[in-house]
């Protein structure tokens, strides 16, 4: 039998700045919502390190939720992979914190504008939506390879692209401004709390 396995090499370079991100602004514990788990190498290493918290991974995919439970399956604090697309009606009412690992940059903007919206719905007050990826920033110079990436992305698929940080805060009415924290590889993590 095939083993429905994915591998990423920008997990094992950027998973452990990510957890040290959670562990800094999580609750002790509570269900973290991880949005577009992909190949489920993440929920695999944060439940790991995070035992107090329960991780429910999604993903549209059917392949990535078969990767995402056959990485987990022999993690007790995570719940089997749900399908989920932003724009679309959430298959999960309720949340104490919400993750979302380079997705925005490789959606169309109605992903990033339906990720807003279900988050807020999902979260109480005060409550972290956590976002990880590359982002423009005004006032900061952009890096070369986000560039350059950007410009891969956008000939990929013309609705795809390094989204600007002003944008995306401005589609997250419901939440605070976002705390910036500096990530390696020209990335950022970008922690909204709930009003």
């Amino acid at each position: 039998m095939t083993d429905p396995r994915m591998t990423s090499s920008a997990t094992a370079r950027n998973r452990d700045a990510i957890l040290a991100v959670l562990r800094e602004h999580l609750p002790p514990s509570g269900l973290l919502l991880e949005i577009a788990s992909g190949t489920g190498e993440h929920a695999a290493h944060f439940a790991q390190h995070l035992p107090a918290w329960r991780i429910q991974p999604t993903d549209p995919g059917a392949d990535r939720r078969a990767s995402i439970d056959a990485w987990c399956s022999d993690l007790p604090n995570v719940a089997k992979a749900l399908p989920l697309d932003t724009t679309a009606p959430w298959p999960i009412a309720a949340a104490d914190a919400i993750l979302c690992c380079n997705m925005i940059h490789i959606a169309p903007w109605e992903a990033t504008l339906g990720l807003m919206q279900g988050a807020a719905a999902t979260l109480p007050s005060g409550a972290p939506l956590i976002l990880y990826g590359p982002y423009i920033r005004q006032g900061i110079e952009t890096a070369a390879s986000n560039l350059a990436f950007d410009a891969d992305l956008r000939a990929r698929n013309p609705a795809w692209g390094i989204r600007s940080l002003e944008d995306v805060s401005r589609a997250a009415t419901e939440f605070d401004a976002p705390q910036v924290v500096e990530m390696p590889a020209n990335n950022v993590c970008l922690i909204y709390r709930r009003k």
